[in-house]
């Protein structure tokens, strides 16, 4: 149940920044809200989260796997660049999410 609210969570997070993008600095309203319910979303479901898994591990997975999923629909859906080193850096967030997971998340 832990990992299932825990991807929820990122999922929302990953909303609500992909929404921030097109808020134009909170100009339009609509990905405004987005980007509120997103965060509000996201934060109470990770709460939740923290009921079943450690604070650590759960908020670095939370962070990295969303950092990672950001970066990825960055370069897929909005012409960011896409180079070696960036792919290389997104590889070791991912690692260091699985090195945590395999450390224990309970």
């Amino acid at each position: 149940m832990g990992y299932g609210l825990l991807a929820a969570a990122i999922a929302a997070e990953v909303a609500g920044t992909t929404a921030m993008k097109y808020s134009e600095g909170f100009t339009r309203l609509w990905p405004s809200l987005i980007t509120v319910v997103g965060y509000l979303l996201a934060f109470s479901l990770l709460a939740q989260t923290l009921k079943t898994l450690s604070m650590g591990t759960a908020y670095a997975i939370w962070a990295g796997t969303g950092t990672a999923a950001v970066a990825f629909i960055g370069m897929l859906f909005m012409g960011e660049s896409g180079s070696l080193l960036k792919l290389a850096g997104i590889v070791l967030v991912i690692a260091g999410v699985v090195v945590l997971n395999l450390g224990g998340a309970h």
